[in-house]
């Protein structure tokens, strides 16, 4: 059975076949947001069925696919589509991509989901900076032996969602003219929406939005050394936050409606933020 530095290995002949690219800066693209991918230049597409280990998502309005080219003129690799604890696979498989974005070169990177408001301030539409998340998923990817071309055994989490690259995002989008909440963000196993019951817990441990993912890759980019900016798009509000069923076309939909918004902020921060500064 192969190991993930055998698959990391084999998985980075296979891009450098194909682009000779280095990727200053990552992105992961959550539900309905992949219409960002559209946004590079030269663009290498490469799906996951291709990559050894890479999980296929299974979730509408994720694609499978990596993508590596320029955004505003910046050299980027994303995600196009994620996977899930939820989905099944193992969480060394869930968070191979962003051990693959490190090897390739990646620093920064931006990770972007969708997310049920808990904070009663937070409405569908909001794009909320994390400032740190709770996990609640059961488990860690960083579980079993530790290769030491990984990264340490036990990882610094002090500030895995950058201070810095915060501070600078904040600057980036007053001068876009928005105005960027900041929050906690719970990451549960999934698929089932929270419970009324469970979102109350959530609140009062402190979580200002939930989803189902996020979690185990900004873990994994702490333990390979990488800065993380981390968005969540509001979707939807909570569980017994209002009497209205969930759903994932609600997610969608929001998604959607916030496409242009989304897509200004980040493509002002592919251009704007400052790769030494969070080095």
């Amino acid at each position: 059975m192969s190991t993930a530095i055998d698959q990391l290995n084999i998985g980075m002949r296979i891009v450098r076949d194909r682009t000779k690219l280095v990727p200053g800066i990552g992105l992961i693209l959550g539900s309905g947001l992949g219409f960002l991918a559209d946004a590079v230049d030269g663009a290498t597409v490469i799906g996951y069925g291709e990559l050894p280990g890479f999980p296929v998502s299974t979730v509408e309005g994720h694609a499978s696919r990596l993508v590596l080219g320029y955004m505003q003129e910046k050299p980027v690799a994303i995600m196009k589509g994620r996977f899930h604890y939820y989905e099944g696979y193992p969480m060394e498989r869930i968070v191979l991509g962003v051990r693959l974005l490190a090897r390739l070169g990646v620093k920064l990177l931006i990770v972007t989901n969708a997310a049920g408001g808990i904070r009663r301030d937070l409405e569908p539409g909001d794009l909320m900076l994390i400032t740190d998340h709770i996990n609640m998923m059961g488990s860690n990817p960083l579980m079993g032996t530790n290769p030491d071309r990984l990264g340490p055994r036990f990882p610094d989490m002090s500030d895995a969602y950058s201070r810095d690259l915060r501070k600078q995002a904040h600057r980036i989008s007053s001068g876009l003219g928005m105005a960027l909440k900041e929050g906690v963000y719970a990451g549960m196993t999934g698929p089932s929406y929270e419970t009324p019951a469970e979102i109350r817990m959530l609140g009062r441990m402190g979580a200002d939005v939930v989803g189902m993912s996020t979690v185990p890759e900004v873990i994994a980019a702490a333990h390979s050394g990488l800065s993380v900016l981390g968005i969540s798009c509001v979707s939807n509000l909570a569980a017994g936050i209002t009497d209205k069923p969930l759903s994932h076309d609600e997610v969608k939909e929001t998604a959607e409606k916030t496409r242009e918004i989304f897509s200004k902020l980040v493509l002002s921060l592919v251009e704007k933020i400052e790769l030494e500064k969070a080095e």
